[in-house]
């Protein structure tokens, strides 16, 4: 039986409240129970969908140690906002039932500075939410802020979809029903580039490993390390963990310097593996010992040098080269380069295609009730991304794509001054991934 909007009940819920209160003088007081299309109000559904346009918030660091990633994420969001809202060939071409907007809405865009601080982020996402009743929420770069936001979307049940976060306990054991993740992670890096790593260079090797004192930091470096143990009889020598915005990396050199690693791991992220890498460079210790990088950081070769960063190995989530392989990476390149007058790096690639899935879901969904909107990613449905089709997982709502394989270019072989990186493999995703339940996943309720 319909709902009657105009009271909250159906007609027989109102005869038995008649009834029930036959000549009482509170007759007329209706509940304050809010119902549309005979859904429960839920987060900020309905109120927040009911006008001409709806509202998303990014939590985005622009200060700190990842400000410069923040600010390419941010440009990411804001392209894909700009073709939902025009119906942009490249967005349809991701959701095709985009058309100049979503459900018929403009979407606006709203952000605030993190400076990568998880109280931060979600005490701006609290104020986007209380005044402007935003549908889903964005931002991270910081896997801290990520698992914080994870919590804070599943608590208020606001989607939440996370930008840039290397943790495995993102869609781990951190994982909530309304957060998703579309780019690769720690488990992943580590499975795509530790078998090149002993092709390359062979087993029983020791490497000395720099990691930032958080969730991202710790499960990166256990990942890779695990891989290169365990297939390559790898040793790690040493493991020197710093404080996120770290400015002096001495004591850290110092010991790894003094350890006999041959290899040193790099698992820093943002300005603070620039700051180590250069430093690692002045202490002596590159080239001396085979710089890797598992988990590529946007602009780190652009910040360090091409002289640094020749021959060292990384895993990442896109390069822009990629334009020759893929027609929407091309799409992509072409319009980021023509808004903001560079290439786009991986953090704006993995906001764009984010917000582009949420869009393909929202229409496909018909509607921004936020268990449809998720139950329509738990379908695992194939779709398009920048590099191929992809698909959402439903035990952890990761996206399953897959993951790059660079190596650092000479600057003699640049073809242009952003041309640092040589596109070596695409591994496909599937087999990268660790099992849904292996890192501890249970999603949670979705009312």
């Amino acid at each position: 039986m319909s709902r009657n909007l105009k009271s909250g009940w159906t007609r027989r819920e109102a005869l038995r409240a008649s009834a029930g209160f036959a000549g009482a003088a509170m007759l007329p007081v209706m509940p304050t129970v809010v119902w549309a299309d005979d859904k429960p109000a839920i987060g900020t559904w309905p109120a927040g969908s009911e006008g001409d346009t709806v509202n998303v918030a990014a939590a985005v660091p622009l200060t700190g140690s990842y400000a410069v990633q923040g600010a390419d994420e941010l440009k990411g969001w804001e392209l894909a906002v700009e073709h939902i809202n025009t119906g942009h060939e490249l967005m349809k071409a991701i959701a095709p039932k985009v058309d100049k907007g979503l459900l018929g809405k403009q979407v606006k865009l709203l952000s605030a500075d993190s400076a990568a601080k998880p109280n931060n982020a979600v005490q701006s996402e609290q104020t986007f939410i209380n005044d402007n009743k935003i549908v889903m929420m964005t931002g991270s770069t910081s896997s801290a802020v990520a698992v914080a936001l994870n919590k804070f979307a599943q608590r208020e049940k606001i989607l939440y979809l996370a930008g840039i976060s290397g943790s495995n306990d993102t869609t781990g054991k951190d994982c909530v029903r309304y957060g998703f993740r579309q780019n690769f992670f720690g488990q992943t890096a580590a499975a795509a580039i530790g078998p090149v790593l002993l092709k390359q260079f062979g087993k029983g090797k020791k490497a000395a490993f720099m990691t930032p004192d958080y969730t991202y930091g710790h499960t990166v470096t256990k990942s890779v390390n695990d891989y290169l143990t365990a297939n390559g009889g790898w040793e790690m020598v040493t493991n020197q963990v710093s404080p996120l915005g770290t400015q002096d990396y001495s004591q850290y050199l110092t010991n790894i310097a003094n350890s006999g690693a041959e290899f040193l791991i790099n698992v820093n992220w943002g300005r603070d593996a620039v700051l180590s890498t250069q430093q690692a460079k002045q202490f002596g210790l590159l080239p001396k010992m085979t710089l890797v990088i598992p988990y590529q950081i946007p602009f780190l070769a652009k910040e360090v040098g091409p002289d640094i960063t020749e021959g060292v190995f990384a895993a990442t989530d896109f390069w822009w080269t990629q334009e020759d392989q893929y027609p929407l990476a091309k799409q992509f390149v072409e319009a980021f380069q023509a808004k903001y007058g560079y290439r786009p790096e991986w953090g704006a690639e993995n906001s764009y295609v984010s917000f582009a899935h949420w869009a393909r879901m929202v229409s496909e969904a018909g509607s921004f009730y936020p268990p449809d909107v998720i139950k329509q990613y738990e379908k695992g449905e194939t779709i398009p991304s920048l590099l191929g089709d992809v698909h959402y997982r439903p035990e952890d709502h990761q996206c399953i794509r897959p993951v790059v394989i660079v190596r650092g270019k000479a600057k003699k072989d640049m073809k242009n001054d952003e041309d640092f990186w040589e596109v070596l493999e695409v591994v496909p995703g599937e087999g990268l991934m660790q099992k849904p339940d292996e890192f501890g996943c249970q999603l949670g309720d979705y009312t």
